[in-house]
């Protein structure tokens, strides 16, 4: 019920066109709504603050009113952490709900946007490589880097850009659930296109797929 309007207008879920003849999706996903809260919201940090002000302004004003009044005049801080943490969990919810990744056997699409709402399209051909980012809870973020001279600004693909790559912006299928398997899934469907990309540990947290030379 919670998507029944969103993508009305859409001929395809998450495509602006119907499908050409040949090409079929593979993959839909969304990002996971607390992973998203949590990465690009920072939420946990937001919240860790608030707290740390809370024991502050306690600590600060014991010696004057003693410790229940203390904890008393220091709770406002708490509140309001509450309020900032619930604001930013539904921006990330409202960013979730409205996004759709979908790997077809030609192209990655993306479709995102909350005020504005844009379609990117990456044919397979067009990807260098890409970097997977995986989270203990099988979480994680899919970077793309893109071949020719286009360049895509990171205020408008924010949050669905790899973090701090603002010069050279890489769009991301971001805080994905079931990350590995998705990586493992383009890495295969993508591999008559770049050149056989192949698959490589580089961490516990992460890997990369990456288009041989």
């Amino acid at each position: 019920m919670d998507d029944h309007d969103d993508f009305a207008q859409e001929p395809v879920k998450g495509l602006p066109e119907a499908l050409p003849p040949g090409e079929t999706i593979l993959w839909q996903g969304r990002p996971d709504i607390w992973a998203l809260a949590r990465e690009a919201f920072a939420i946990r940090a937001v919240a860790v603050w608030f707290v740390l002000l809370f024991f502050w302004r306690m600590i600060s004003v014991s010696d004057l009113v003693g410790w229940g009044a203390a904890a008393a005049d220091a709770t406002l801080f708490l509140v309001m952490g509450a309020v900032v943490c619930l604001i930013l969990l539904v921006l990330a919810r409202t960013m979730a709900k409205l996004s759709v990744y979908s790997i077809t056997n030609r192209r990655v699409v993306m479709r995102i946007g909350a005020a504005l709402t844009i379609t990117l399209n990456f044919p397979f051909s067009k990807i260098a490589a890409a970097n997977l980012e995986l989270r203990r809870d099988g979480t994680g973020t899919i970077a793309l880097k893109t071949l020719g001279t286009t360049r895509f600004s990171y205020l408008v693909l924010w949050p669905h850009t790899r973090p701090w790559r603002i010069a050279r912006t890489e769009p991301a299928l971001r805080c994905i659930p079931e990350a590995a398997k998705v990586a493992r899934l383009l890495a295969e469907v993508a591999e008559p296109e770049i050149a056989k990309p192949q698959i490589s540990r580089v961490s516990d947290t992460q890997m990369k797929f990456l288009a041989a030379e």
